[in-house]
């Protein structure tokens, strides 16, 4: 029976994932494993094509008595933590490398010879060039450390028999529908009038949306290299001047977007903070995420362009698609 193990498979990317996979019907059973209840696919449930189990990818995992086709099932690793700031540390270490060599031993003893694994750009580190698969990484914070461990154990473990082989994508930030990340906070803003953007507005941030980045995962599945580590960011990306004034032209907004030097953010931020903390609230205003705003993450999806992959989701197109999937988001 050709299988996938999805690990994390209860979170945002996994949830678009399992629905591109069920459309394709790239396998016979969808096994779902996260702390989180999967929500949205209970007739899937229902009639067996989707078992879920609640499943810490912390502590070792519990092997199926299944009959499994080892040579074209795959297993997914999705879990993380990636919330930055919001964890302690050591979280981002326990879940993404301790993840890891669990998820390693289950391929081990199922005998599985294909995985999947979702990154990040973080092992990159702050860079002001533009960064390529073949850009060294240089990761800064526990998150961008703590994949970049993940990513070369699994590859250890890809390397150790020949017949295995491991994919590994690097995304940028991810945005769709039901998403309240980075994109969306975004057009909330501009829509409200708040929206600030550090420096010039020259920055480019790089993104990805949710769609597109599932049919590049189906892309890449079809291709043959042993291990293939790839960026998705969709291309072209614009700066965050551009962003702006194409979500201001989509949904035709008259408020103006600011632009304000960081040496002015940054203790604005620290003050409002402060001042939320004192009445025991919550902010999104954080110094943490002025720097990281202020700062470019100049993605260049090189191996998906030079392999031909159809970028069909540039940002407006994007809007818009994702207006007609989910218009409550925009009301």
């Amino acid at each position: 029976m050709k299988i996938v193990f999805l690990f994390g498979g209860s979170g945002y990317i996994s949830h678009f994932l399992l629905k591109g996979f069920l459309e394709s019907k790239t396998f016979d059973r969808y096994y779902v494993y996260d702390v989180k209840e999967l929500i949205g696919f209970d007739s899937e449930i229902e009639k067996g094509l989707i078992v879920f189990n609640l499943v810490d990818v912390r502590k070792p995992i519990d092997i199926p008595n299944l009959d499994i086709n080892i040579n074209d099932s795959w297993v997914f690793n999705l879990a993380a933590i990636h919330r930055e700031p919001g964890h302690e540390q050591k979280e981002y270490f326990d879940t993404n490398i301790s993840g890891a060599n669990n998820i390693n031993s289950f391929l081990e003893t199922t005998g599985i010879k294909n995985l999947f694994f979702t990154s990040s750009i973080a092992p990159y580190g702050p860079s002001l060039d533009q960064r390529t698969e073949k850009s060294p990484l240089y990761p800064e914070t526990p998150y961008g450390i703590s994949k970049a461990m993940a990513e070369l154990f699994h590859q250890n473990w890809a390397n150790s028999q020949k017949d295995r082989r491991v994919i590994i994508v690097r995304p940028s930030v991810i945005y769709g529908p039901k998403d309240p990340g980075n994109v969306y906070r975004m057009v909330k803003a501009i829509r409200k009038g708040s929206f600030v953007i550090p420096g010039n507005g020259k920055v480019k941030k790089a993104y990805g949306y949710v769609y597109g980045l599932v049919e590049s995962i189906l892309f890449v599945m079809e291709r043959d290299e042993k291990i293939i580590i790839y960026n998705y960011a969709e291309n072209p990306i614009e700066n965050l001047k551009e962003m702006g004034e194409i979500i201001k032209k989509r949904f035709n907004y008259k408020k103006p977007i600011f632009l304000v030097p960081i040496s002015l953010l940054l203790p604005m931020s620290f003050f409002i903070g402060n001042i939320f903390k004192i009445f025991g609230k919550k902010t999104n205003i954080h110094p943490v995420r002025v720097k990281k705003a202020g700062f470019p993450t100049n993605i260049y999806p090189k191996y998906l362009i030079d392999n031909g992959f159809q970028f069909r989701y540039p940002l407006e197109k994007s809007l818009i698609h994702w207006e007609q999937n989910a218009p409550n988001d925009f009301l």
